[in-house]
């Protein structure tokens, strides 16, 4: 059995008393206080996750444009100097080999952050697409450390650490600024549907910056559990739940990040299914009673036949009952069409609503 990796900020977590578990050959901490008090010290205040496990690749070179341009699904062409995209890659039947993050710096040089159970996969996909491209792909994962600072508190605790006006930066760009001295990248970035900042730095230097916001009264640090359930709040897609292999950005419901003008891995595939018509879409559900859907349950109509599965499922905080993501048959995906869910072999009603279980509160 391989051993499980950790994070720079393994130790501060053991300190904290956070439950640890193996989370994609990572040791890494569920929680601290709690899945629903650390959920809502996001939306109400402020919160700190350790991301460092999240890969990071770097494409430099004279073709480093048009080398991801093919092989991502978005417009890297439009981009300026300093902007981020979310994207996909995809294998060529349209399914995702996985979502990512491309950090433009220059045309010859971006940075590509990628889901931390992928990287070694991405990196392999990255290598043999290189063909004859005249491109470095470097995959200095190890090298970084990252911190995701999330909440409506976190440009006014941030600023407090560094001289660079973080109004400055707008939604999904990126500078290279110091905070407490030392070098870092910030994007106003995250996964939670709130305002904040992502901060990378070396591995050494990720520990003093962990350490100085986690020491403030107004910031909680925060596990994957509620980092689970604040990107499903906001519907933010986590691999292998919502997207995956099997699954394309068109039945995932992202054919905006999927600009079909361009040429690239996939294409061909996704054109035939967007003309052929879907067959799967993915929907908000809605439990009418009290319950709670989980990931991998299975939907079915209202005469018993199976039409889909759950991506991912909770009772949410504020929520009366419980809500999910599912990947249903299309026929069934309107809007407050009646399905039912399988919890341990009983059916439960539901209802297809809106995906849009919260507002998104981004600085744009």
């Amino acid at each position: 059995m391989a051993q499980l990796k950790r994070t720079p900020l393994y130790e501060e977590h053991v300190k904290l008393n956070a439950k640890i578990v193996d989370f994609a050959g990572w040791e890494m901490p569920i929680q601290y206080k709690g899945i629903t008090p650390e959920h809502l010290a996001v939306r109400n205040n402020c919160g700190i996750f350790d991301v460092s496990h999240m890969g990071e690749i770097f494409i430099t070179g004279k073709d480093a444009e048009k080398y991801l341009q093919y092989l991502i699904t978005g417009d890297v062409t439009k981009l300026n100097e300093k902007q981020i995209v979310y994207t996909m890659m995809c294998y060529e039947n349209g399914g995702i080999v996985d979502d990512l993050l491309v950090y433009k710096f220059s045309n010859e040089k971006y940075l590509l952050v990628v889901n931390a159970s992928n990287v070694d996969k991405d990196y392999e996909w990255m290598l043999k697409h290189k063909a004859n491209f005249n491109v470095l792909i470097e995959n200095l994962s190890q090298a970084y450390g990252q911190v995701a600072l999330q909440g409506p508190s976190a440009q006014k605790l941030l600023q407090q650490f560094t001289e660079f006006d973080l109004g400055k930066i707008k939604f999904f760009y990126f500078e290279e600024i110091h905070i407490k001295g030392i070098n870092c990248l910030v994007s106003r970035t995250g996964y939670t549907g709130e305002d904040g900042f992502e901060i990378y730095t070396s591995e050494a230097d990720i520990l003093p910056i962990w350490q100085t916001l986690v020491s403030l009264e107004a910031v909680e640090p925060i596990g994957l559990g509620a980092r689970d359930t604040l990107r499903f709040e906001a519907s933010l897609p986590l691999y292998g739940n919502e997207i995956g292999a099997d699954i394309s950005p068109l039945e995932a419901g992202f054919g905006f990040f999927v600009k079909l003008d361009t040429d690239f891995i996939g294409k061909e595939a996704l054109l035939k299914q967007k003309e052929n018509g879907l067959k799967r879409k993915l929907v908000g559900l809605q439990l009418l009673k009290k319950g709670i859907c989980r990931h991998g349950y299975p939907v079915y109509d209202i005469n018993e036949n199976e039409i889909g599965i759950i991506t991912t499922g909770y009772l949410l905080p504020n929520h009366d009952n419980s809500v999910a993501l599912a990947l249903i048959d299309v026929n069934q995906a309107e809007l407050d069409n009646k399905v039912l869910v399988k919890i341990r072999n009983k059916f439960y009603e539901a209802q297809v609503v809106s995906k849009k279980f919260i507002n998104k509160k981004y600085n744009k």
